[in-house]
């Protein structure tokens, strides 16, 4: 799209130049004669003074008429200009967006992982404390056990030996 406008404006500026290039001739023209150079002076008889007067008009309706289509080409390139100096500012923005996207994409994982280890610090202690507290009663278990075991050799009622494998198994 932007190489579309930058032809078009060239296009348009090449234009111009041929106009001004024109214009300046016909300006030209008729320096010489008004100031009378005499190569350039028509008949003084009534019929090349008309003609003379019918193509001066004619030279003054197209200096008018060229005035006029440069004024609006002139226009043309000028709105072209702002939109191309639009587009640029659009481009500008649009660019700095996506590095600020593309910066906050790629510190993505590094704050997941830092949100995720924050909140696994009270899971850790939580399974820190269970783990100890489990230690704790199979320590108990084990001594109750013993003491049981102990009172009641010549007992009928023995319990069964607790093994830390079938105690792991039922936390």
């Amino acid at each position: 799209m932007a190489v579309d406008l930058q032809a078009e404006n060239a296009q348009l500026r090449e234009e111009l130049q041929q106009r001004d290039v024109l214009i300046q001739q016909l300006s030209e023209e008729l320096f010489r004669l008004v100031k009378g150079n005499v190569a350039f002076l028509p008949n003084t008889s009534a019929t090349s003074v008309r003609e003379y007067e019918e193509s001066l008009q004619i030279l003054t309706e197209k200096i008018t008429i060229l005035e006029a289509q440069l004024l609006e080409v002139r226009g043309e390139v000028q709105e072209k200009e702002r939109t191309i100096v639009s587009l640029r500012r659009k481009i500008h923005e649009l660019s700095d967006r996506q590095k600020i996207l593309e910066k906050t994409l790629a510190d993505q994982p590094s704050i997941y992982r830092a949100k995720f280890a924050e909140r696994m610090i009270p899971v850790k202690r939580k399974i820190e404390l269970l783990q100890k507290e489990n230690r704790q009663l199979h320590m108990e278990l084990q001594s109750l056990s013993f003491c049981l075991a102990s009172r009641h050799i010549g007992s009928p009622y023995q319990l069964p030996p607790v093994s830390s494998a079938s105690l792991a198994s039922r936390n």
